[in-house]
């Protein structure tokens, strides 16, 4: 099986996070996928609380069985990114891991915690964004298994929700939200505005 780790603060999860896990097993890039929400030390403006985060993504995906949800990330203190993905390989020995990122992430990718052994470890599924062109970046890494996927195109913005939630205009968030993860957000009352 080809298993997708898809890692992020999924501050909050949204319905792109969602299709873009749905379209990678639909096309046949995987079949399946886990997304790891970050750890609370991850430096983030305005970070719910990992139990939130982690509740969250399981309410995100109830009912599809090749989408999962794992708290490694939220049980150890400071993981990075090889960590995880080692940790998921040697979870599934017989398996191959595949490594889901956005390409604002692969701009930055050598400034990460040991980038060159992710390269030559594991092949990398980088979603474009609209205004990326990661071409130049990819051919500069010279090496890896980068898969560049432009089918998906992310329009929506965890910060931009949040600040609906801040600015009371949860209106309009209904068509970046699941109703299950909105009605979470306004029941734990987050993303408000400190008082």
């Amino acid at each position: 099986m080809k298993i997708g780790i898809f890692g992020g603060s999924f501050n909050p999860p949204h319905r792109m996070h969602k299709q873009i896990a749905l379209y990678l097993v639909q096309a046949g890039y995987l079949d399946s996928v886990i997304f790891v929400p970050t750890g609370d030390r991850y430096t983030k403006n305005g970070l719910a609380n990992s139990k939130h985060r982690y509740l969250m993504v399981k309410l995100m995906i109830e009912g599809y069985p090749e989408l999962r949800v794992s708290d490694y990330e939220l049980k150890n203190t400071l993981t990075y990114t090889y960590q995880t993905l080692d940790y998921f390989k040697e979870s599934y020995p017989n398996d191959e891991i595949y490594f889901i990122c956005g390409s604002d992430n692969l701009k930055e990718f050598t400034t990460w915690k040991n980038y060159s052994y992710i390269l030559d470890t594991y092949p990398i599924l980088v979603i474009l964004r609209k205004e990326d062109d990661v071409t130049k970046i990819k051919e500069s890494l010279g090496k890896g298994n980068i898969i560049l996927i432009d089918q998906i195109h992310d329009d929506i913005s965890s910060t931009d929700i949040r600040s609906s939630f801040q600015k009371k205009k949860e209106k309009n968030v209904n068509l970046a939200l699941d109703w299950k993860v909105e009605n979470y957000i306004q029941s734990h009352h987050l993303y408000r505005e400190e008082k």
